[in-house]
């Protein structure tokens, strides 16, 4: 028997795809080019076209604060259970946060 491999973006079939019609879209400029402030809450969405900057699988769909910013990319802190963990993401898997959030 062969080893199950486990890649970066194994088990990935339906969380990164597309639909039919946005394959091989190039993002938004205004989505590459939105800036975020420091304590600005963020979704993390995965754009799957772009692996630049892409974050694990299990981030897909938390919310995380800004916490600075490193060249292009931003720093976030994303409660996962219990633990607080800090990932750098670039702004195409990032999205602004428009609900409420408690502590």
């Amino acid at each position: 028997m062969v080893k199950h491999s486990k890649g970066y973006r194994t088990r990935t079939r339906k969380l990164l795809t597309k639909n039919v019609r946005e394959r091989g879209a190039v993002p938004r400029l205004s989505l590459l080019m939105e800036e975020f402030k420091e304590g600005d809450y963020v979704v993390i969405k995965i754009n799957p076209s772009i692996h630049k900057g892409m974050p694990h699988r299990r981030y897909h769909g938390k919310v995380g604060i800004i916490q600075g910013k490193r060249g292009k990319a931003y720093i976030v802190r994303v409660t996962l259970g219990d633990k607080e963990k800090v990932i750098i993401v670039r702004p195409e898997h990032l999205a602004r946060f428009n609900g409420i959030k408690n502590g």
